[in-house]
């Protein structure tokens, strides 16, 4: 069970982490090859002995690199996943910036009241986008359209699309969470990002500094 609520807990950062992996590996590999063959082609014009295998060696790199045409769609594919599960993270982290300078004049009850409607608010907007865009995928799903440049690989539209459901299911799903602990007196409020208290404290730590 515990092991269970810790990959829940840190279920956003897994994703995160290898979607970060698989863009950098991918782009990463791209760039290497459409700059390696030229090395191949350089050695082959100032080596005259070497320069069959050479330029066969370069011309089998350039034709992996031409058939890496679809790298930058798979990259903006795994883009638009991370931005889903980065809402995700920053719900669940408080890393979103709230504007609470006048709720924080409230007594604690009342922070807790508007803490309450504010979560209600969140859950109804990531619950009507998470309905309205499974909606969406559904459609997708019945027209079975192709993704662009990875339709070959069997990956259709309606495969990429689907983290906005997910995304917003997720959003959904933490902002319960929050609702939970401020009915059980956990916390008062959304617990979102203080931009200028952390300005403070950033000040305060350069200023202690010799």
């Amino acid at each position: 069970m515990n092991a269970l609520r810790r990959i829940w807990e840190h279920f956003e950062e897994g994703f995160i982490a290898f979607l970060l992996a698989t863009m950098t590996l991918v782009t990463f590999v791209y760039v290497v090859l459409n700059n390696l063959y030229t090395v191949f082609y350089s050695l082959g014009d100032n080596w005259p002995a070497a320069s069959e295998p050479a330029f066969a060696i370069g011309d089998s790199i350039m034709g992996m690199a031409q058939a890496m045409t679809w790298s930058s769609s798979l990259t903006k594919a795994l883009f638009g996943w991370l931005i889903f599960f980065g809402l995700s993270y920053g719900v669940r982290t408080a890393g979103h910036i709230g504007v609470d300078a006048l709720v924080k004049l409230a007594s604690k009850p009342v922070q807790r009241f508007i803490g309450v409607i504010a979560c209600l608010c969140c859950l109804t907007y990531a619950g009507l986008l998470a309905v309205a865009s499974f909606e969406w995928i559904n459609t997708l799903m019945i027209a079975q359209i192709g993704a662009e440049d990875l339709g070959h690989f069997g990956i259709m539209q309606w495969h990429i699309g689907l983290i906005v459901p997910v995304g917003f299911a997720l959003v959904f799903i933490r902002f319960a969470e929050i609702l939970v602990r401020i009915l059980m007196n956990r916390q008062t409020g959304l617990g979102l990002a203080d931009e200028a208290a952390e300005a403070i404290k950033l000040t305060e730590h350069e200023e202690d500094k010799p």
